[in-house]
């Protein structure tokens, strides 16, 4: 069985990994494409190899030529064009953050589910083989019971009016600032750790650029089978930050750089460094996950449901309200 794939948006990260994931993964075909800026749209799909084009998203999801959609757009669209796909009958892996807030991702799920379409947000870090080992560590015990984790995640940005990625800092269409934009990614894992959040305190500042939204965010998260995490992010920091620490009462996990999958695991006054490359395109793992949940009928590894519950702790780091509800 062949899926085939209409996508929805061209930013940047369509072209570095969306679109070669869709074309590459197994079973897969990306076949229809659909983008805001119609005078662009045929040289676009081109470039990413679709056979067909739509001047407007609304056209692309009702294709009978398509079996799923692919949603690329800024986050204030997720959930309207989620709900369409949906109600064509298509299933929906939609990019992160899943949408505006958790009440969006309510709606996009009872959709999905009134349809029976699947859908999947691309939380992509999930299928990191660094992440499943210390997963695996985690639950076998390799250092005890997890008491503290500690995430940074710096990347210098700072678009301007006018440029392809100014709706990132624009509140109205990205909701925040690197809190939305890649500390979800963060709280996605870390609740794939150490399972729900149910306390919630932040701090969220303009540090030293003027914008919209917030230039850098920390968040103290706990989580109900007791350990604690610290989640800070920024676009104002000069060095770039992807560490990952985890220290339970019998050892530690550190990771200088998750994307690179190097971990050093400390127990029983002994540490091993191992090593666990991710994919050459990230986006590929994810989308064969979601291929093979259209195939045996089960629902994504990432499902809206995780996506909702990364919402849900956004939406009280932004409201600096203690608790998750």
């Amino acid at each position: 069985m062949v899926v085939r794939w209409g996508l929805i948006g061209a930013g940047d990260i369509v072209r570095k990994r969306v679109a070669g994931a869709l074309r590459e993964a197994r079973g897969s075909a990306l076949v229809a494409v659909s983008r805001a800026q119609p005078d662009l749209l045929e040289p676009f799909a081109r470039e990413v190899g679709a056979r067909r084009w739509h001047p407007h998203w609304r056209t692309l999801v009702a294709d009978a030529g398509i079996d799923a959609v692919y949603v690329a757009t800024p986050v204030n669209l997720h959930a309207e064009q989620t709900i369409a796909a949906a109600e064509a009958g298509k299933h929906v892996l939609c990019e992160k953050p899943m949408a505006m807030d958790a009440a969006e991702c309510d709606r996009m799920i009872a959709a999905c589910r009134a349809s029976r379409v699947l859908l999947g947000i691309a939380y992509y870090r999930r299928f990191y083989p660094a992440v499943a080992r210390i997963k695996a560590l985690l639950d076998a015990g390799a250092i005890g019971t997890p008491v503290f984790a500690q995430t940074t995640a710096f990347e210098p940005f700072d678009p301007q009016p006018g440029g392809p990625r100014y709706w990132l800092v624009q509140r109205s269409r990205s909701g925040g600032g690197p809190m939305a934009d890649f500390g979800c990614h963060r709280l996605e894992v870390l609740m794939h750790l150490l399972g729900p959040v149910v306390h919630v305190s932040s701090e969220v500042a303009q540090a030293a650029l003027q914008r919209e939204v917030e230039d850098t965010a920390v968040a103290l998260l706990h989580f109900a089978r007791g350990a604690t995490a610290v989640v800070a992010t920024s676009n104002a920091v000069a060095d770039r930050q992807d560490t990952l620490d985890l220290f339970g009462t019998r050892g530690s996990i550190r990771v200088a750089s998750l994307n690179e999958g190097t971990i050093a695991v400390r127990a029983g006054g002994v540490e091993r460094i191992e090593t666990h490359p991710s994919a050459s395109n990230v986006h590929v793992p994810l989308v064969e996950d979601f291929l093979d949940a259209i195939r045996t009928a089960r629902a994504p590894s990432v499902d809206g449901d995780a996506g909702r519950a990364v919402a849900r702790i956004q939406d009280a780091i932004y409201a600096h309200t203690p608790t998750v509800r």
